[in-house]
């Protein structure tokens, strides 16, 4: 049986929303919410209906070293919301380690024009990544 599953890159100012296909195989980049303008929750769980789906794959930041910061534990208390709030909801949290730098390295190789052009779509795609890995060591 197959799944759909939505990722997350969630910072405290913008969450990188990315899905996958509904064979579970191709990462897609899907939306950035800003917080301070959207119900992040409220939104989330409008997308997991959109996109058929009742899992979700959130990146946990780590240092290299592999510890967890404070950045970890408001990721955990978001994931703690969404539980409470999106109904049988599946959330697989997964070590997001890089995810940012290499979307940012994909950006400026692809020569994205402008930082707030960069800003826009750089969450999205690190929650592309995360979700890509995620599926490449599921199969």
């Amino acid at each position: 049986m197959y799944k759909k599953y939505i990722s997350l890159d969630v910072g405290d100012v913008r969450i990188g929303v990315a899905k996958s296909d509904i064979m579970g195989i191709v990462a897609t980049p899907l939306e950035v919410i800003d917080r301070k303008k959207t119900k992040a929750v409220k939104r989330i769980k409008e997308l997991c209906i959109q996109e058929n789906t009742k899992a979700l794959v959130v990146g946990i930041p780590k240092s290299l070293d592999g510890t967890e910061k404070r950045q970890a534990e408001k990721v955990r208390e978001f994931i703690a919301k969404l539980n409470k709030e999106i109904e049988g909801l599946e959330i697989i949290e997964v070590d997001e380690r890089l995810t940012t730098v290499s979307a940012d390295r994909m950006l400026n190789e692809s020569n994205k024009k402008g930082a707030l052009e960069k800003r826009k779509v750089v969450d999205k795609i690190a929650a592309a990544i995360i979700l890509q890995t995620f599926l490449d060591t599921k199969r």
